[in-house]
């Protein structure tokens, strides 16, 4: 049976200031203002869509309130009337920067996508500053293994010491090939390793994406774009296995919207946004897959605060 850590609690963090920024939406190519703001302790991440006829709308960053959609991560209000899409760059970022709190307003329906990664958004994070809040941080602990999967694609958590990941992804591709990436998930772990890893694409895909609604507002300057054998950016790859890289920035912020840091082991193999919902899904529908725990020292002793190397990295294979 797993030994749970003990120690002082974690107190909960939130931003010290409010921020701004504003881009266009990677798949509706709009463009939208958007604002970090603090918030209450036990809030969570908040989404708040303005500009709209019958007023703002509030919608919670977790998974009861997510839907499946292509190629991202969507909410929805219960209603279904009004949805945010896109939102798993930034959340992504929120996680890795140990954010527990916060409300992001939203005058589009989709988060600007910046350069393609959640770097951007780290960077507003560290501009606005963080301030430690009187609650404790609140952890889901895994306690047993769950697994969904279909055809060639699966995803699993395990319990663990940690919060950690191990991503595999295959492409039909001689630039992406077969890439693996595994490391424990700590804040200084996350920005040297994760963060500048962009989002991308195929070249002979754009015409059929753009048919369907999506990557409207693609480009090199928000995505890594493959072309054959080779790639198209002038700036090239910010790291060898940037696209594995990318895929566990993307399934981090996905896990975020368990509603709290997960502690156990997740181990994905070509999984996308949808596959993860139905894994948190999954998990919470079994009382005894999971428990709520307070985060404490001794946590920090397995790498969720600390700087920590990665634990394999194998780069793309042709």
């Amino acid at each position: 049976m797993q030994v749970r850590p003990g120690g002082h609690s974690i107190s909960q963090k939130t931003l010290k200031n409010s921020i701004q920024c504003s881009g266009i939406g990677l798949h509706s190519g709009m463009k939208v203002n958007m604002a970090l703001h603090p918030a209450a302790p036990d809030t969570g991440i908040l989404f708040c869509r303005t500009g709209l006829p019958g007023g703002p709308v509030e919608i919670p960053a977790t998974w009861e309130y997510a839907i499946e959609s292509p190629l991202c991560t969507t909410l929805a209000d219960p209603a279904g009337d009004t949805k945010i899409a896109t939102i798993e760059h930034l959340m992504s970022a929120l996680l890795g920067c140990g954010i527990d709190n916060a409300l992001i307003e939203l005058d589009g329906s989709e988060v600007p996508v910046m350069d393609g990664s959640a770097a951007p958004f780290v960077f507003l994070i560290e501009c606005a500053g963080t301030l430690h809040q009187d609650a404790p941080r609140r952890v889901i602990e895994i306690m047993k293994e769950v697994s969904v999967s279909e055809p060639e694609r699966a995803v699993t958590l395990n319990p663990g010491v940690n919060m950690s990941v191990e991503f595999e992804i295959e492409f039909d591709s001689p630039v992406v090939a077969q890439q693996s990436w595994s490391m424990p998930v700590s804040e200084g772990a996350y920005k040297r390793d994760i963060a500048r890893a962009r989002t991308f694409g195929f070249l002979h895909e754009v015409d059929r994406l753009r048919a369907m609604g999506l990557a409207c507002g693609g480009s090199l300057d928000n995505a890594i774009v493959i072309d054959g054998g080779q790639i198209l950016n002038p700036g090239g790859l910010r790291y060898e296995n940037e696209f594995v890289r990318h895929k566990v920035l993307d399934l981090l912020g996905d896990l975020f919207l368990a509603g709290g840091p997960v502690i156990g082991a997740t181990r994905g193999f070509r999984a996308g946004h949808a596959l993860t919902l139905r894994l948190l899904q999954k998990l919470f529908a079994d009382r005894d897959a999971w428990s709520w725990r307070d985060m404490t020292e001794a946590d920090l002793a397995y790498g969720m605060g600390a700087v920590t190397p990665p634990v394999r990295a194998v780069a793309a294979r042709a």
